[in-house]
């Protein structure tokens, strides 16, 4: 794995308590940069890798906060940038599927208007409210922003259409993210396969061995895996913005 040197930068990572985005504030720190973690005020998960980080000797701040809210999502941002002093790379990876079992596409029924409404949220206005609050600050810095879609953008059908539709949306706002911040800052996304981490849609132990099976590298993404190219994202690829870079060891090639 590429080391970077990111002493002196600060960063903000959305979801930051668990899986992919803990991952990240982990790469992040241990290349040097101070990291504000958010998460859903009272996540116990946060508390416990806050302390873990301190205790690996990591300067890291918490920022709780719900960005699927418009009024705390903003708030959250602003409150990170004040102890962070500013900001040079975001990380948009918090993110909800909704359901806690997979939605086939021919179950409209099941398509409430809450499940539209708590996917809208925190999925794709969660992303525009954090880039938006943080654009200030990442154009003085001359940052970058990463956001987090998925296969389910793509040609997948994730866990439901409702779920699907939102990261097709940030594929889409992140091209267009990328023209309103340029020149000075870079935005670009990660399409993530099947990850083992914990999320709330329950996987049979079948189909998790199926999307492994599937892949053209015969395994699930780590978290790990994730956060090694969103460092990468930001931290290099100097001449990359609006593209979205799908992590997914071949799944969706070898479903076509």
């Amino acid at each position: 794995m590429i080391r970077y040197d990111l002493r002196g930068r600060r960063a903000l990572v959305t979801g930051g308590a668990s899986g992919i985005g803990l991952a990240t504030v982990r790469m992040l720190a241990e290349a040097g940069a101070r990291v504000a973690v958010n998460h859903l005020p009272g996540d116990a998960r946060a508390e416990t890798a806050l302390v873990e980080l301190r205790a690996a000797g990591h300067d890291v701040l918490a920022a709780p906060g719900n960005v699927g809210d418009a009024v705390a999502g903003p708030r959250m941002v602003e409150q990170a940038l004040a102890g962070l002093g500013g900001l040079d790379f975001l990380v948009n990876n918090a993110g909800t599927p909704g359901t806690t079992s997979l939605i086939p596409p021919t179950a409209l029924e099941l398509l409430t208007e809450e499940l539209w409404q708590a996917v809208l949220q925190v999925n794709l206005l969660g992303v525009f409210r954090c880039a938006k609050a943080a654009a200030p600050a990442l154009k003085e810095a001359g940052g970058a922003v990463v956001n987090v879609a998925s296969i389910a953008g793509i040609d997948s059908p994730g866990s439901s259409m409702a779920y699907g539709a939102t990261k097709a949306g940030v594929i889409s706002l992140t091209k267009n993210l990328a023209r309103g911040l340029a020149p000075d800052v870079r935005v670009n996304a990660i399409a993530p396969g099947a990850v083992d981490s914990p999320w709330m849609v329950e996987w049979t132990e079948e189909r998790r061995q199926a999307s492994a099976s599937k892949a053209l590298l015969k395994r699930r993404c780590q978290p790990e895996d994730l956060a090694e190219v969103i460092l990468f994202l930001l931290a290099g690829a100097r001449m990359v913005t609006g593209q979205t870079l799908v992590v997914d060891g071949g799944l969706t090639l070898e479903a076509r």
